[in-house]
């Protein structure tokens, strides 16, 4: 069965403080998910050598990469990717609504082609102040995204919400989507933040009607624990038959 996991990479810095996208990418690789969001990448940063940790551990993967720069200083950038090794199309990237002084935020929609299923990937990384928030989750339900008619059963929305299941942020999605851990219903909800010893639900995956969650679990590895200070979460699931679309061109590239 097809498996997405979500991992907030934390610029490959680890709570030991190595620097190592390849240790992020081994983390990645035990798990052998056919879909992968990253968010906190660094591309072509003095802070982190100038190494493109996107492609480094896309290439470490064998996998294809989608990247958006949330932010970009000179030839410096910082942001988000979708990594798999399936055909797949970017759709979108855009910038999500911030306040000033804050750090951007963005997001990205890739069209990936999962045993005969299109299936819409949104990865995002959300702000740390809940109005926001609370914007930006407003403008991933809009029209431009999952509002609009090419983003249409089935869809997966993955990534670091900074936003707790009580958060207004996480309910207004979840009563568009819902929560993979809910889905599951077996066991407790897995935390994911801080890594050395989780105790919040920051990191997600929200799946349409179209997905059948089949298992979530987060990844707790040794390696994992230090890797970064977030936990990847990763989610098996099935697609219903009869939500399987032809590839459709991207619509939108900003």
């Amino acid at each position: 069965m097809p498996r997405i996991l979500t991992y907030n990479v934390h610029r490959c810095l680890g709570t030991d403080g190595q620097l190592s996208p390849t240790r992020i990418a081994d983390v990645i690789a035990a798990f052998e998910p056919d879909v992968v969001a990253l968010q906190e990448l660094d591309v072509g940063r003095a802070r982190t050598g100038g190494v493109d940790q996107a492609h480094a551990i896309a290439k470490a993967l064998g996998m294809q990469v989608h990247f958006h720069a949330s932010l970009r200083v000179l030839e410096e950038e910082y942001g988000n990717a979708i990594l798999t090794h399936r055909p797949s199309e970017l759709v979108k990237a855009a910038a999500l609504p911030g306040l000033p002084g804050l750090e951007p935020r963005g997001a990205l929609w890739a069209a990936i082609n999962i045993g005969g299923a299109e299936v819409q990937v949104i990865n995002t990384h959300l702000g740390l102040r809940r109005h926001e928030r609370l914007a930006q989750v407003d403008t991933l339900l809009g029209a431009h995204w999952l509002g609009h008619q090419a983003c249409r059963e089935p869809v997966i929305l993955v990534g670091d919400l900074n936003a707790t299941p009580r958060s207004r942020a996480y309910r207004r999605l979840a009563a568009h989507l819902w929560d993979a851990q809910a889905q599951v219903g077996s066991s407790r909800p897995k935390a994911t933040f801080p890594s050395r010893l989780p105790m919040l639900r920051l990191d997600h995956v929200f799946v349409s009607r179209a997905i059948r969650v089949l298992r979530v679990e987060t990844v707790r590895t040794p390696l994992a624990r230090v890797a970064s200070d977030h936990l990847p979460l990763l989610v098996e699931f099935q697609v219903a038959q009869g939500k399987r679309h032809k590839p459709r061109l991207a619509y939108a590239q900003e």
